[in-house]
């Protein structure tokens, strides 16, 4: 059996004759496991408010989406639109135009979004799922779907054919305005149904058909401003987007989910970062508890120490018993830390033990990459701590 290692657990299963160094290693030890058990809760709760975050954005958001690469706009011929169907892992390509206009109903005005979309942007997202009244809109109609803070803002009803919301568009060109006509296309809407996915999408746009919004924005029929696409799990999207690069070439860009909300990704990994930190810095207060108690034990052996280093016995190997005293500690520590962490996780998941209002219970996702974050750590900085205290043992020391 390797030496240092097998004094390292006598030292460890030995209780000691100081209680001084007995109750300061009982603190140290549980430093370790409730900042480990701490650290893995809060990021279990980050990931968990992350997917609760984005899946607003999932449910509304394409997997790809292609956007004009200069302009506002690019033209879609049959050709490529049916190659790009045909590209092996997507699923859905859904045609879209997508432009700000002044919206106007009953003396009261709004400039927001409207999205003209085909019949088959329902099956490239989960617009249809989150519908809050009402009916998707139909093809070739001058139907729309707004948004639930629009409806609010507006005060607007649906199926209302007496008084219809009115859209004005700007007429491109230059010159000067002498009416409404010359300055705006316009057509009345007849909002047939209510979304409601988050309090910046529900004021966000008004759906309706594409070929009315191709009207409009004074498009062709093979004009749009975007494409949205749907994926299977197999795809991999950069191999996806370097095809579609190819068959629109120097005419579009193509954008993730993750790439269309970079705002919020951003956001959420810099708390995520700012407060794995944070716990951090609360295990490394508790090694330094640990790093105390190896210095007393190491003062209380040292007798013990130099006999064997009588018996031949190297400093180094000396030295090699407290830190993997040290390291065995805060492994042991860590691994109760994370069970009692595991515990509490899904004890919230199935009971909601904890809740932020009384249908909402707080969001915790269980995933092993911070397990293996929270135990890297946990080894890592107790091999430091361990290496710092068994450094006190010298020959100086023992004679």
């Amino acid at each position: 059996m390797n030496f240092p290692l097998y004094i390292a657990k006598r030292y460890i299963l030995s209780k000691s004759k100081n209680t001084a160094i007995t109750i300061i290693s009982f603190f140290a030890l549980n430093g370790v496991i409730f900042g480990t058990l701490a650290l893995f809760v809060v990021l279990s709760v980050f990931s968990g408010l992350r997917e609760y975050s984005v899946q607003f954005t999932n449910d509304f958001d394409p997997d790809l989406k292609v956007i004009a690469l200069k302009g506002k706009s690019f033209t879609l011929s049959a050709e490529e639109e049916k190659k790009i169907k045909s590209l092996k892992g997507v699923t859905v390509c859904s045609k879209i135009v997508e432009e700000r206009v002044l919206f106007y109903f009953n003396g009261k005005e709004q400039v927001t979004y409207i999205k003209g979309v085909d019949s088959l942007f329902e099956k490239s997202n989960g617009i249809s799922k989150n519908l809050f009244n009402g009916q998707w809109l139909e093809n070739n109609t001058v139907q729309a779907v707004i948004g639930y803070g629009i409806s609010q803002k507006l005060s607007i009803g649906l199926f209302d054919f007496n008084n219809p919301l009115e859209v004005y568009v700007p007429k491109p060109g230059k010159g000067q305005i002498e009416s409404e006509e010359q300055g705006f296309n316009k057509e009345y809407l007849i909002p047939v149904g209510i979304y409601a996915v988050s309090e910046e999408l529900d004021s966000k746009y008004v759906f309706v058909d594409l070929g009315l919004s191709q009207e409009l924005m004074g498009f062709q029929p093979n004009q749009v401003t975007g494409l949205e696409i749907k994926t299977n799990n197999q795809s991999d999207d950069q191999t996806l987007i370097e095809e579609l690069k190819k068959i629109l070439p120097n005419k579009v860009d193509v954008k993730t989910r993750e790439e269309l909300n970079s705002t919020l990704h951003k956001m959420l990994n810099t708390e995520n970062i700012a407060v794995y930190l944070i716990f951090t810095l609360v295990i490394i207060v508790a090694l330094f508890t640990l790093v105390g108690a190896l210095i007393m034990i190491i003062l209380e052996k040292k007798l013990n120490l130099k006999t064997l280093l009588n018996l031949g016995a190297e400093i180094k190997d000396l030295r090699r018993i407290f830190m993997l005293q040290g390291l065995i500690l805060s492994v042991f520590g860590g691994l109760i830390g994370l069970i009692l962490g595991t515990i509490i996780v899904f004890l919230q998941q199935k009971f909601s033990l904890i809740m932020i209002n009384e249908s909402l219970a707080y969001p915790v996702v269980f995933e092993a990459k911070n397990l293996i974050i929270v135990l890297l750590t946990i080894v890592t900085l107790g091999f430091m701590a361990a290496l710092i205290a068994s450094s006190r043992v010298s020959k100086k020391l023992l004679d």
